[in-house]
């Protein structure tokens, strides 16, 4: 019967402990929420790591700094990213509209697939892809930064580019 009462009161004792530990602790930091309606979201025009006439905004996260990030990119009709690659796994969602990919080092019209609204395509990092709309969408990338864009052929970087 000792052992018995000794064990219960060991493990009496052991919660105690536990919970005064517990008490002492910091707690979690709550994370915030984020919620956008349509016209909620901000749009400027996309970096320059992009050819111009896209729209972008940024849902959540920093695409240049480490971590998490999800943002939407608008392209108009004729729009075209040559091809290119990423460091991380891009996770891409259609929105709305029409948006092509394909896969190889430079941009191919015949090869690229169409892709409506609510296709969702994975491109996973270091593989050379394009993408562009010939009548125009907006699509949703998410991944982790910091994000990069790396042009197969380094004249089609609009970074380059003369102004």
């Amino acid at each position: 019967m000792k052992k018995i009462t000794s064990l219960a009161l060991f493990t009496i004792a052991l919660a105690i402990c536990s919970f005064a530990f517990a008490l002492d602790e910091k707690p979690m930091a709550k994370a915030e929420h984020v919620m956008f309606t349509g016209p909620d979201l901000k749009w400027g025009d996309a970096p320059p790591s992009l050819p111009a006439g896209a729209k972008f905004a940024v849902l959540e996260g920093d695409p240049g700094k480490e971590g998490f990030f999800a943002i939407r990119l608008q392209m108009p009709a004729g729009y075209k990213i040559p091809a290119h690659t990423h460091p991380t796994d891009e996770h891409v969602t259609v929105i709305s509209g029409t948006c092509n990919f394909g896969m190889g080092p430079k941009y191919d019209d015949a090869s690229a697939k169409e892709m409506s609204a609510g296709a969702y395509v994975v491109l996973p990092a270091g593989m050379q892809h394009f993408a562009g709309s010939k009548s125009g969408c907006v699509v949703q990338v998410t991944s982790t930064g910091p994000f990069q864009v790396t042009y197969v052929n380094p004249a089609d970087d609009p970074r380059g580019a003369k102004k």
